[in-house]
């Protein structure tokens, strides 16, 4: 569905309405837009609708799959043309499978850092905490904070 701009607040409600988000690639759908009119994966996430991507090997092409990995629908993800179509020909008649992501989504949207507004800032300042910790080793490798 193509629709005309609203304001922010309006295009959301719209967007919850929508059974399953399709995404763009090679630039997906990203997390910030100036368009209202475009929706957000995060957006789509936030108000609870499944969105489907096509991972390639651009950055540009690979934040939505960073989003779906978050919240915890990597089953979401398709990483070629052939799979996408599969994904999305599968998934969108499919009330029950559709109706069970959306609850997974629900859960995990109250849980996952992805929208922890409030522990961000804190998890930042740990990250960049641990960079420098390893700066001053000399050391480089990835970063967990939660072990």
């Amino acid at each position: 569905m193509f629709a005309t701009p609203l304001p922010v607040t309006q295009h959301l409600g719209r967007l919850q309405l929508a059974d399953l988000a399709v995404d763009s690639f090679p630039y997906t759908s990203h997390t910030t837009s100036p368009y209202t009119s475009h929706t957000r994966g995060s957006d789509a996430l936030w108000v609870g609708v499944p969105l489907a991507t096509k991972i390639c090997s651009a950055f540009a092409s690979r934040v939505v799959a960073s989003l779906l990995t978050n919240v915890g629908l990597p089953e979401l993800i398709a990483t070629s043309d052939e799979d996408y179509l599969a994904l999305l020909i599968g998934l969108a008649p499919d009330r029950d499978r559709l109706r069970k992501v959306r609850e997974r989504l629900a859960h995990s949207r109250l849980s996952c850092p992805l929208f922890d507004t409030e522990g961000f800032p804190s998890n930042l300042l740990d990250l960049y905490e641990a960079i420098w910790r390893q700066e001053l080793r000399g050391e480089r490798k990835p970063i967990d904070l939660r072990a």
